[in-house]
């Protein structure tokens, strides 16, 4: 008895430190008052000035048309080669796979810099750079969340399909698709969510005058804090739960579509 009570005062405490700064951060975006100590009553000034200003704006635009781009481009890009590497020898795939983890495995910015140095051999730095260099460490998460539903269908239905006259593309989208559909849309929101809040990999492929969200509340955070700042991350905070919600509603769906 003693134990299981230690062990929940234990989680509790876990989950404070995890979650008590969020709920501050959420508590000052509503302040108004400038200080961090003081309760000034509830306003919603700074979620108002945050839509007026221009250049958060800008910043929520340019991290939504690169996350939404990068995301899309990654899933279907990320598919293709997780059918390609499931169609391969065993040793071929191993080999692939695990070139497939060495991007999850590296630090960011060993990638960032890696890639900034690749890009300012040949171009400019800039939106561009920023959408490539996004849509390359998304690829492995699509990859490792669909390769193991192609490790569920098999091989033979398809080129039944095949074998009674049906197109690649007709087949592929009538007999492997309903299969594969729920890992390509996990990665896919994987991507998004890898992409929304990316730091070190966008601070060095990033250009002049261009700016996402985490860049500029780095910027920020070096000038001080000011409170438009609390109401960004509080938004931040909430777009990133309801991806988390989507992901695993859809992980629970397919639990009980397989049972």
């Amino acid at each position: 008895m003693v134990k299981k009570s230690l062990s929940k005062i234990y989680l509790a405490i876990i989950f404070l430190f995890l979650y008590l700064p969020i709920g501050v951060l959420i508590v000052l975006s509503f302040n108004n008052s400038l200080s961090r100590v003081k309760w000034g009553g509830f306003t919603t000034e700074w979620y108002r000035n945050l839509v007026s200003d221009p250049t958060i704006m800008n910043a929520f635009y340019t991290t939504i048309l690169i996350t939404v781009a990068s995301s899309v481009i990654a899933t279907i890009i990320g598919t293709m080669a997780a059918i390609g590497i499931s169609a391969m020898r065993k040793r071929n795939r191993q080999i692939m796979l695990g070139a497939t983890n060495i991007p999850l495995l590296n630090a960011d910015i060993v990638t960032g810099i890696s890639l900034m140095l690749l890009f300012v051999r040949f171009t400019a730095l800039g939106t561009s750079t920023v959408l490539i260099a996004h849509i390359t460490f998304d690829i492995p998460y699509v990859i490792l969340n669909v390769l193991p539903k192609l490790s569920n269908t098999s091989s033979h239905t398809y080129e039944a399909a095949r074998d009674l006259g049906a197109t690649p593309l007709y087949a592929f989208f009538k007999i492997v698709w309903p299969d594969i559909k729920p890992g390509v849309f996990s990665g896919f929101l994987m991507a998004v969510t890898m992409s929304l809040d990316d730091f070190s990999i966008t601070y060095f492929t990033k250009g002049a005058g261009v700016n996402t969200l985490s860049t500029m509340i780095y910027t920020q955070l070096r000038k001080g804090i000011i409170p438009e700042m609390y109401a960004l991350s509080t938004i931040l905070f909430f777009l990133a739960l309801v991806l988390l919600l989507i992901m695993n509603y859809r992980s629970v769906k397919d639990a009980k579509g397989r049972s």
